[in-house]
Formats: structure tokens, sequence, C-alpha cells
């Protein structure tokens, strides 16, 4: 792995597809004061700049990069696991006090019940497919398929204990096959 860390042709890639094609989507909402006798911009009161780095190829989100300075730059937690990982599924239930779930029904429930799950990462950088969830006193038990990149059974376990809001149970973990690298740019 360390030769993986002065070369940016390392981890400046989508980690699902290999392609080296990738996009940033830069999102900036700004208030700002005006300037009464100039009617120049002066500082901002409250600003937020979002940047997304996704895959041009195959339009995935590239959790394991960063815009910062105006480059795009590797997430050092997360990138070498991400691109010299393989995937995994695991099936597992995930035990949540039911505050943490915004709501459990209709079209967003998914999303809500993973991100209670798993905050973050669970709809940043795990595909997550919710099989179902019960109530459990002032709880939620949400039962899922989680698809997680890593490089050992060990750290694929450890990923998801420390992404998890709630006591965990891992029923299953499997690794799966990953496509070797490509060198070229073709869309795969």
């Amino acid at each position: 792995m360390s030769e993986l860390h002065g070369e940016s042709s390392a981890w400046l890639r989508c980690y699902r597809c290999w392609s080296s094609n990738l996009e940033i989507q830069i999102h900036y909402d700004a208030i700002r004061r005006v300037e009464p006798g100039t009617g120049i911009l002066a500082e901002g009161v409250d600003e937020v700049q979002e940047a997304l780095v996704q895959c041009v190829d195959c339009m995935h989100d590239q959790p394991h990069l960063a815009f910062q300075d105006n480059h795009v730059v590797p997430v050092e937690d997360r990138w070498e696991r991400m691109v010299a990982g393989t995937p995994w599924v695991a099936s597992c239930t995930v035990r949540v006090d039911q505050d943490r779930v915004e709501t459990c029904s209709g079209p967003e429930a998914i999303e809500f019940l993973t991100y209670g799950a798993f905050g973050d990462a669970g709809v940043r950088e795990f595909f997550t497919h919710v099989r179902f969830h019960k109530h459990d006193e002032e709880q939620i038990v949400v039962h899922m398929l989680v698809e997680l990149y890593a490089r050992s059974a060990e750290e694929a376990t450890d990923v998801l204990e420390a992404a998890a809001h709630g006591p965990l149970e891992i029923t299953s973990l499997a690794e799966e096959s990953r496509p070797p690298a490509h060198a070229s740019d073709e869309a795969h």
C-alpha cells in the first residue's frame, strides 16, 4: 500500500469501475451583506459549499474523494480501503433509538432508516437495501443488506461496527468479486 500514497493515479479514479473520467459538482449557497454606498458584496454572513465527485462513466458518487482548496483530494481514512479493497456484502441488523429515524414510512423511509442505522456512511459510502424494520418499544430494528468496500473481512466488520448507531448484529458477510483494474479510460 505504501506505493499508492505518492501517486494520484492510485486514488484519482472511480472505486467501482476504475475509470478516471470524473467530474465534480459544486454547490455554493451564501448570504452576503451589500455595502450600501457601493453595492459591492461584503463579508459573508452565512456560506456553505458542498462538493460531490462523481464518475462520468458509471455515475457513482466517489465518497473516497473530497474537494479542498480547489483540488480533489483523497479522504485519508477511506480511500485505500475503497480503491484497493473488494466489495463485501453483509446481512445485518442495527437496533437504534426511534428518535434517530425521522420517518419509517413513505417514499423517503429507506433513506431515513439507513441514515438512522449507519449515519453518513450509510447514505454516502455504503450501498444498502433495507429488507424490513420492526418496532421494539422505543427502538427500531433495521434489517438490511449492506455492500461496502474493504481489504478483509475484519476490516469490513470494523467499518460496519464504527458506522453503526446502535448495537449491530452481522448474520453473514461475504466477499464479492471485483472486475480487474483497467489501464484505459474506456467506459466500463
